[in-house]
């Protein structure tokens, strides 16, 4: 089947890209339907309380994440891209450097949970949670089949980790187990990634031991990220932030059950970094010979956020009543807070079309600034909405910050064509350009 003609992209680059994105979709949805239902499994299972609890200690390894991930994915892929002989060096020095900062941020971690800590989340589930920043070193893995258009083997990794992970859960629901051995299994969901990246990648006269440090080469990678290492706390900060301050300014049973917005609201997120970064050869290809399709395809890129993130709102929205059926009755207050919260991934959706923007262009200090306005945005208005809202306070919050860091970009002239291009996909102004020149 041929997929239909989109303008600003040849026929044949099309259907490579869109084959790759499908093998990703397929993967994800897999995985995100298997989640879905253990999550809602593991939150009844656990009750509110449990459930935040648990959700508390997480917060924090979330925060470092960009840290231990030192921001390097995109990067991995443009220099996969643009230097794929030098793929061993690439992987291999990525590779030691999330090694390296994931064993730093044990004790920042640490450092954050004695300044705020998560009341009723004891620091041994921290501790254990704070390995999972060593642990996924291995989605350096992930980068390089991102490069070489081949994420069906990425797919093939996460459908079957995660149905080992839900069995793994599910086994320990069956036989009533404590709260913290949750707290390794979330661990072990890292773990058996990691586990199946390394044996995918060993195929095909490829393998991690040929892998090399470049300390050069790493010092050029630092200096690339550092900016999105900074915006990346700052992104953890706006996007969870709201749950820690919920949890220690109402109480647990209120963070158990926003828990669970976030975690249906969030499970879609997914799907711009798919569209992305399965994408992102194309819109570099395009950059490097042909301005005007450059334009276009970044263009397109900000239409089909809309088209996807939109309706699938709405949907939700609509829906989450519903969708609160399948929790215990305890949890059925949130439905109304999900119908809110799901409106950020609209503004999800676009920030990470426009970041790719950025990262093409080299203004990857600019991803800082938008996100830490969102940061501060988000934390003033939890300050302010949480002691009169409750959790409904925290999803407006949301909103507004996600809305806010994403649409920054048109107070900076150097990139706020790119803010009016998202306006012109978020008002429809492109979808009716286009219907009329036809």
């Amino acid at each position: 089947m041929r997929i239909p003609n989109i303008p600003g992209f040849d026929q044949q680059a099309l259907e490579k890209y869109f084959k790759n994105t499908g093998m990703l979709f397929a993967g994800r949805i897999g995985s995100l339907l298997i989640k879905m239902m253990v999550g809602i499994q593991v939150a009844n299972y656990l009750g509110r309380e449990s459930n935040g609890i648990i959700t508390g200690g997480t917060v924090y390894i979330y925060f470092f994440s960009a840290v231990a991930t030192l921001g390097l994915d995109q990067f991995i892929v443009k220099e996969l891209h643009q230097y794929p002989e030098n793929r061993d060096a690439i992987l291999g020095t990525s590779f030691w450097l999330k090694v390296l900062s994931g064993i730093i941020c044990i004790p920042l971690i640490y450092g954050a949970y004695m300044i705020y800590p998560a009341k009723a989340t004891p620091y041994s589930y921290v501790f254990i949670l704070s390995f999972i920043g060593i642990a996924q070193a291995f989605n350096v893995i992930d980068s390089y089949f991102q490069s070489q258009v081949q994420s069906k083997y990425i797919m093939q990794v996460q459908v079957a980790g995660n149905l080992l992970s839900a069995g793994v859960k599910m086994t320990l629901i069956y036989q009533q187990m404590p709260l913290v051995y949750f707290a390794y299994a979330f661990l072990f969901d890292v773990v058996l990634l990691s586990t199946g990246y390394f044996f995918t990648y060993q195929r095909k006269q490829r393998s991690v031991f040929n892998w090399n440090f470049n300390g050069m080469l790493a010092r050029k990678l630092l200096t690339y990220s550092w900016p999105l290492i900074i915006s990346g706390i700052m992104v953890a900060l706006y996007m969870k932030i709201d749950q820690l301050m919920l949890q220690n300014m109402v109480g647990v049973k209120e963070a158990g059950a926003y828990a669970t917005v976030a975690q249906l609201s969030e499970a879609w997120n997914f799907v711009p970094a798919i569209i992305v970064s399965s994408l992102f050869p194309a819109i570099l290809n395009a950059r490097r010979d042909d301005p005007v399709r450059y334009k276009k395809r970044i263009q397109h890129l900000y239409d089909l956020m809309v088209y996807l993130s939109v309706p699938a709102a709405l949907i939700i929205s609509f829906a989450s009543p519903l969708i609160y059926k399948l929790y215990k009755p305890e949890y059925a207050y949130a439905a109304p807070v999900l119908s809110v919260h799901i409106w950020s991934g609209v503004f999800v959706f676009l920030g990470a079309a426009s970041g790719q923007y950025l990262i093409a262009e080299n203004l990857n200090k600019l991803t800082f600034l938008r996100t830490g306005f969102g940061a501060i945005i988000n934390i003033v208005l939890n300050l302010i909405l949480i002691p009169k809202m409750g959790m409904m306070g925290s999803a407006i919050a949301t909103l507004i910050a996600y809305a806010s860091a994403a649409f920054i970009i048109l107070a900076i002239p150097k990139v706020n064509k790119q803010g009016i291009m998202m306006l012109k996909s978020l008002f429809l102004f492109s979808l009716f350009q286009k219907a009329f020149n036809r």
